[in-house]
């Protein structure tokens, strides 16, 4: 549907650099990257705001890249509610449409449609300055869903909202996407990423780093900045060793231990990842076996949303995400010695 191809941009000291991917229709693609990245100036572009330097868009087959906002048949939502301040909500929603020369009562109808699908029916007849920030983003979704856009771009639509205002209008952009609407994101949450995409890109400094289905991205992160950037605590640097044993290879972490690992990847110097949630906690060395079981102590004890986070020095500290449930059974505390078990199927390498 929409082609980005060697996307160039300077702008004085930043550049984006070689741009290149696809958004299908009905995807809900996520630009994710911390600030400064150029995610947003990605998405000015794609909404003809500004001009790269060289690449070409192409949207249902035809070129945009020097096509002004209005005729690209895109839509823009910015991240501070852009909407009339002097104007109602209903003629918030009713004014690209009167831009359009529509009819008044095919105007009418398309605003109760738009306030409807967007839950703000109940608010037509009151102004901007009256509604919370989740109900005016409410509205300008709705102004720009008026102009019928083939793909929604959405510039850090949650960050200015409460926990709360953020869940509802996740709700509602999900819903949104699955009525048939494509829509390109951009945020710095990593939470938002997993809640909403089904396929994502991560940008930083400029540069695509890695882009695919969310899910495979976020399981199988290719670089440490990536890994980080999710919150995955455990990534160490390690040598794959080349020789394996019915396909379990080790990984050594230091000249003491080794890992055993399934990878297909090329022997030498790289990093391993685990997911502190792959990885299992006990009083007692396993009795079923497993790749990987090592004796230690616990050196802290984190808070988490999920449970507590559970550092265990195995030789070196890695991390253990447990429930609260888990963790009271097994009553843990500092300086407690445990046995932390995990299969090599849970171990990622990546090659440096």
């Amino acid at each position: 549907m929409l082609e980005l191809n060697n996307i160039n941009k300077t702008l004085k000291d930043f550049q984006l650099n070689n741009i290149n991917f696809k958004v299908e229709r009905e995807d809900y693609f996520v630009l994710l990257g911390v600030s400064g990245s150029g995610k947003s100036v990605l998405l000015e572009i794609i909404a003809g705001l500004i001009s790269p330097d060289y690449g070409s868009l192409i949207l249902d087959g035809e070129e945009i890249t020097r096509l002004k906002l209005q005729k690209r048949k895109v839509g823009l939502v910015f991240q501070d509610f852009a909407v009339f301040p002097h104007m109602t909500v209903k003629e918030n929603i009713a004014y690209p449409l009167r831009s359009l020369k529509k009819e008044r009562i095919e105007i009418e109808n398309e605003v109760k449609r738009l306030a409807m699908e967007v839950g703000i029916s109940h608010l037509i007849e009151r102004k901007p300055g009256s509604l919370s920030g989740g109900e005016r983003q409410r509205v300008a979704l709705a102004r720009i869903l008026a102009l019928n856009p083939k793909i929604l771009l959405l510039d850090e639509p949650l960050a200015s909202l409460d926990i709360q205002l953020r869940h509802g209008l996740r709700g509602l952009l999900r819903q949104l996407n699955r009525n048939g609407q494509t829509i390109i994101h951009v945020t710095h949450d990593y939470e938002e990423a997993v809640a909403l995409a089904n396929r994502v890109a991560v940008i930083d400094k400029g540069s695509i780093i890695q882009s695919g289905l969310s899910t495979e991205v976020f399981r199988n992160p290719c670089c440490t900045f990536i890994a980080n950037f999710i919150g995955i605590k455990n990534f160490f640097t390690a040598f794959l060793e080349k020789d394996n044993y019915l396909g379990v290879r080790k990984a050594r972490i230091n000249d003491h231990i080794t890992i055993n690992i399934l990878s297909d990847a090329e022997a030498g110097k790289g990093s391993i990842m685990i997911r502190s949630e792959d990885i299992l906690i006990s009083h007692k060395e396993p009795e079923m076996t497993v790749s990987n079981s090592f004796n230690g102590y616990i050196v802290d004890i984190l808070p988490s949303r999920l449970g507590f986070e559970v550092i265990v020095d195995i030789g070196f500290k890695i991390t253990v995400l447990v429930s609260a449930l888990t963790f009271n059974n097994l009553k843990l505390t500092e300086g407690k010695k445990v046995w932390i078990s995990f299969m090599a199927s849970a171990v990622k390498f990546i090659k440096s």
